[in-house]
């Protein structure tokens, strides 16, 4: 698990990770706003959000190196606020995709985390 603290607002945060994002050329499969959906029920609780993100030409790799792996996409990054601190972590990507035992899937793995390197870069470079 990777875990770094933004120094941005959590907001700042997320923005700042979706751009990422983009220029990584990834896309943004779902975006879940804990708080957002919390404030439609009437309740206020610290930022919590998740991105889940991948990419269609990545997805066809991965399932005809392992099908079963598939249960593992999108890769996800958790955004949060705890204390005074905005957390933003994400599971490697190769370390998702080690239990699957197979070395074309680690290959994939070990390319989709110098991308999420990058995206994180953006957070952690900010």
């Amino acid at each position: 698990m990777k875990t770094i603290n933004s120094r941005l607002s959590a907001d700042d945060t997320v923005k700042k990770l979706l751009a990422g994002i983009e220029t990584e050329n990834m896309r943004v499969v779902a975006h879940i706003n804990g708080q957002a959906n919390a404030a439609k029920m009437g309740k206020q609780v610290p930022a919590d959000q998740i991105l889940e993100v991948f990419r269609p030409d990545f997805a066809i790799k991965v399932w005809d190196a392992c099908k079963p792996a598939g249960i593992e996409i999108p890769l996800r990054i958790h955004i949060y606020e705890y204390g005074d601190a905005v957390i933003v972590s994400c599971r490697k990507p190769s370390s998702v995709f080690a239990k699957f035992s197979s070395a074309e899937l680690n290959e994939i793995g070990v390319e989709l985390d110098a991308i999420f390197n990058q995206i994180l870069a953006y957070v952690t470079d900010a």
